[in-house]
């Protein structure tokens, strides 16, 4: 091209038409609706009819969260190698970032209790429910399966990275990844390129695989949507109607008067932060799966300007000991019990019952209807009835999606204020095994959320 030639441009992208302007989001939409049409007008059947159920549509479902789970373990390690292992960070970098993350953790889901504790106070959706009919086998069962703090402390150490990644254990995963991350960024050499080549590429190539799997999302979320309805219907909301609108106004009210302050306070850039966060809330809520939305969230907040190192430690961290919405639950929960069994509990009672749901929450992310087998436990332990699980399950399948979801949003805003903390909000990650190598740094481009 000579001086006085133009520059050339790229041939505008050809517009979209009929299907193809229909955006991902409104796709999962339109699957929420469908879910919800397929799941009322064809209900689970009595034992030994014969017909189409919507929950069938099990397996639809049950596909795309097995996908976004084999991605989980290969996109966190990558990122966390990466990040940690090419910036050279040593265990005291590390170790700031992990305090700050944890007394940020410790702050919020604090907040979180005493919201769900005032919300059961003023509205008391337990008053006039009757446990006489109900069970009490599946909260003495759920009870017996409760995790103490000095289980959760060792449940944090793997006694083999490959078990723990089979079993798509986050924690561990996270645990290992930082010790072998920071190892790394003391050896010098080409074992260290090489490694570190190895890794980026695989990061790269895993978020690829996660907007593959993304294109199957409004037909696995369509379908998880249909199973629920299918089974629980929408008439078990009548009964339980309080107890469901009690929880989605509290964690409503949370994120008004405790989310969207502390995003101002560190001058999160909001609108930003909801366009990079609606995807994964809509997919946590549709599936009531943080799991699901985990890598979605990732590429969103590195999109949005976190950087690699804080985004793969914070995000898996926060699943485990940054639970806004189930902490939020477990307070409204537990008091709706006494509640229900006409016991009037006192307030000073209340404090020590959320002071062993802030200790006994932290780090069961693993364990099966974790925040069911939390609520047994302090139920038991305050010697409430466990009658009120059985009523608490017919509807824990909307409260479920509810909480989940929530989980999500704080625990993506904490990467972001955690990036802001740091000052490190909106640097660009470079490929660091080329700088490594001795050839020229090529900054890639950054996809904003709005362009997504």
């Amino acid at each position: 091209m000579t001086h006085g030639d133009a520059p050339m441009t790229a041939p505008p992208a050809p517009a979209r038409s009929g299907l193809g302007r229909i955006t991902q989001t409104q796709w999962i939409v339109i699957a929420m609706v469908a879910g919800i049409a397929l799941g009322y007008f064809f209900p689970d059947l009595p034992a030994g009819q014969k017909g189409f159920q919507a929950s069938d549509l099990r397996v639809l479902s049950t596909i795309f969260l097995r996908m976004i789970k084999s991605l989980i373990v290969p996109l966190i390690a990558s990122t966390l190698i990466v990040g940690i292992a090419g910036h050279g960070d040593d265990m005291k970098r590390i170790g700031k970032l992990a305090l700050r993350s944890i007394i940020y953790f410790e702050l919020v889901t604090t907040l979180a209790l005493a919201v769900g504790l005032i919300a059961v106070n003023l509205v008391k959706p337990g008053v006039g429910i009757d446990l006489s009919g109900a069970s009490a086998k599946e909260g003495a069962d759920l009870a017996t399966n409760h995790a103490t703090f000095s289980g959760v402390i060792e449940h944090t150490v793997p006694t083999s990275f490959f078990d723990a990644a089979a079993k798509n254990e986050v924690l561990q995963i996270v645990f290992f990844v930082i010790i072998f991350a920071v190892a790394l960024s003391q050896v010098q050499g080409e074992g260290k390129r090489f490694l570190l080549s190895f890794c980026e590429a695989v990061s790269e190539v895993m978020f690829k695989f996660v907007n593959i799997v993304m294109y199957y999302a409004p037909i696995g979320i369509g379908a998880a949507i249909a199973v629920t309805i299918s089974k629980s219907g929408l008439g078990v909301l009548k009964n339980l109607a309080l107890l469901v609108g009690t929880l989605y106004g509290a964690l409503i009210v949370f994120v008004v008067c405790v989310l969207i302050p502390i995003a101002i306070l560190f001058k999160v850039p909001v609108k930003r932060f909801l366009l990079a966060v609606k995807e994964p809330w809509l997919i946590a809520f549709t599936t009531a799966s943080s799991e699901a939305a985990l890598p979605l969230a990732m590429e969103r907040m590195e999109q949005l300007g976190v950087p690699k190192r804080i985004v793969a430690f914070v995000l898996p961290t926060g699943y485990s000991f940054n639970l806004d919405g189930t902490t939020l639950y477990l307070a409204l929960a537990s008091v709706f019990t006494a509640q229900a069994a006409g016991i009037d509990m006192p307030i000073s009672t209340q404090l020590v019952m959320m002071l062993t749901l802030m200790l006994t929450s932290k780090g069961v992310a693993a364990v099966p209807r974790a925040s069911l087998v939390v609520l047994s436990g302090a139920i038991a332990q305050f010697n409430l009835p466990l009658q009120a699980i059985a009523v608490i399950l017919g509807v824990d399948a909307l409260m479920d999606m509810a909480r989940t979801s929530l989980n999500v949003v704080g625990n993506c805003l904490a990467t972001v204020v955690m990036a802001k903390v740091e000052n490190d909000f909106g640097t660009r990650d470079v490929p660091l095994a080329d700088a490594i190598a001795g050839e020229p740094l090529r900054v890639p481009s950054v996809q904003t959320p709005e362009s997504v």
